[in-house]
């Protein structure tokens, strides 16, 4: 069938396809075919229904189901339908490798009435938001995690903007202090901070926040009954790559108990005997906050290991991060032993500066070759990750390193440039 002004409808730089109401296809644009790897002789003619199904590895997918409804919507009430945003995997021909993409779509289903009122044409408008779509869900993701892990955790957990106004809060303030978060978020705090311990606290966080420079102050907090205990308060500023701070994570401890300890100590020397019970108390407890941290990161639905020393020694490997070099012990061994081939490539020395200068690296899409005993040769994998310094008493004595692994959505990429590049060839 021809249509009207078929040359000048093929050349819109849209993704746009005519249907019947039956849902076949009559006629598309050039950027439809291209971006459903389809050429016209193989898709114009037929249904979209059965040139697009669900994508079979996927037994939870209805997406053929809600176009159907959407096209049907356009057609019974004579008006656009619009279909929200949808992951929609399309088949990929023979010839390409076979297969589905991983993509997310938008679409609206616009009816065209003939001279009597009946629908005769649908025109179906789509946009492919795939990597918008992708960065909105690892956005969300990592918020997620970052949640998880603070709400799990025993401290009182903050963070702030460059500005150092509180964003967020944990849980715990509001369990300790039986406030509202918002009846003191960005207020002043001398509603719950021990008025003698006010102005110290304020003027140091203050002065932090002017010079870009860690935080760390005593200072006793008012509990939901009324009663006042020491913690321990520490936030540290995250720059990105101009040295420019981006936000502050802080936490606040619950340091009553040594404190008092350590005080009651200080004033009697008759009371060093119960010194080393009461060490091995708060270094017990030390220990179970260690151990619940290592269970987060052992859970953690990323990769995550924690380097310790000058020479990079593992200490903890969650198990994805194990999973990518399944034939490999990491445990115990430096990178360079574990892994050798990350020497020529550089990360060494990525992890040698943030040992030594405590800048934090954040790499995005690094490749990295890595050896498969299997075929015997170097393959390429893709990771997006940051090395952060781990600090004691002021020291750095290790890194922990954060990493997601990119390969198939870099692969992805290039295939689809490649062939892009091929058609325009």
């Amino acid at each position: 069938m021809t249509l009207p002004h078929t040359d000048i409808f093929r050349k819109i730089p849209e993704m746009i396809v005519i249907l019947s109401p039956a849902y076949i296809m009559l006629d598309a644009t050039e950027a439809y075919l291209e971006g459903t790897f389809r050429t016209r002789e193989s898709l114009i003619g037929k249904s979209m229904m059965e040139e697009f199904p669900d994508n079979p590895d996927d037994p939870s997918s209805n997406n053929s189901q809600r176009l159907k409804a959407s096209i049907d919507n356009a057609v019974r009430t004579k008006k656009t339908d619009y279909l929200g945003i949808i992951r929609y995997d399309i088949p990929v021909p023979e010839n390409m490798g076979g297969g589905f993409t991983y993509d997310y779509w938008e679409a609206t289903h616009t009816p065209v009435l003939n001279a009597s009122g009946e629908v005769e044409y649908v025109i179906q408008v789509t946009n492919k938001v795939t990597e918008r779509e992708l960065a909105k869900h690892a956005l969300a993701e990592s918020e997620s995690n970052f949640r998880f892990m603070a709400e799990s955790m025993p401290q009182l957990v903050w963070t702030a903007n460059s500005a150092g106004e509180i964003l967020y809060l944990n849980n715990k303030w509001q369990e300790y202090t039986g406030l509202e978060k918002e009846e003191f978020i960005n207020k002043d705090w001398g509603i719950i901070i021990h008025h003698e311990d006010t102005a110290a606290s304020k003027e140091k966080w203050e002065n932090a926040v002017k010079n870009a420079d860690e935080y760390q102050v005593q200072y006793r907090l008012k509990d939901k009954d009324g009663a006042y205990r020491w913690f321990l308060a520490r936030s540290i500023p995250r720059k990105d790559e101009n040295n420019k701070v981006q936000m502050w994570v802080g936490s606040a401890t619950d340091i009553h108990d040594t404190k008092l300890m350590v005080d009651e100590l200080v004033a009697s020397n008759e009371q060093m005997a119960a010194l080393s019970d009461k060490v091995q108390e708060a270094y017990e407890r030390a220990e179970t906050e260690k151990q619940t941290l290592e269970t987060l990161i052992m859970e953690a639905p990323a990769m995550i290991c924690i380097l310790k020393g000058p020479e990079h020694r593992f200490e903890l490997v969650n198990p994805i991060y194990q999973a990518v070099f399944p034939d490999r012990v990491l445990t115990g061994k430096t990178v360079s032993e574990a892994i050798p081939e990350t020497v020529e490539q550089g990360f060494i020395d990525l992890l040698d500066n943030v040992y030594k200068t405590g800048e934090s690296f954040i790499g995005k899409e690094i490749l990295l070759k890595l050896y498969n005993k299997e075929s015997k040769q170097m393959e390429d994998a893709y990771f997006t990750f940051t090395y952060q310094p781990i600090y004691e008493t002021g020291k750095i004595i290790g890194i922990v390193a954060f990493a997601i692994n990119v390969t198939d959505t870099v692969n992805l990429r290039n295939k689809l440039a490649a062939y892009e590049n091929q058609n325009q060839g």
